[in-house]
């Protein structure tokens, strides 16, 4: 997959302002990619579960430390993929 990563999770793990940051991605842009630093000590497919939980988005797939993740825009005029 050639899309970068966005958003890069440390040490901190999941904190409210991620979880925020990660909303705000999958509104504007529907498909992201997250990177899982070496320093957290968490289970990539732990992590990107409960992120996908906590946004309600679905979890594509996990690769090595990236997460990818999709959500369909809520509003209508953000819509990059459209479903019939």
């Amino acid at each position: 997959m050639t899309m970068d990563s966005i958003l890069n999770i440390g040490k901190e793990s999941l904190t409210y302002e991620f979880i925020a940051a990660v909303e705000e991605a999958l509104e504007a842009r529907e498909l992201i990619k997250i990177n899982v630093l070496k320093n957290c000590d968490d289970d990539v497919r732990d992590i990107g579960n409960a992120i996908a939980e906590r946004t309600d988005s679905e979890l594509v797939q996990t690769i090595g430390r990236k997460i990818v993740l999709y959500r369909q825009a809520r509003k209508p005029e953000n819509r990059k993929i459209k479903l019939k």
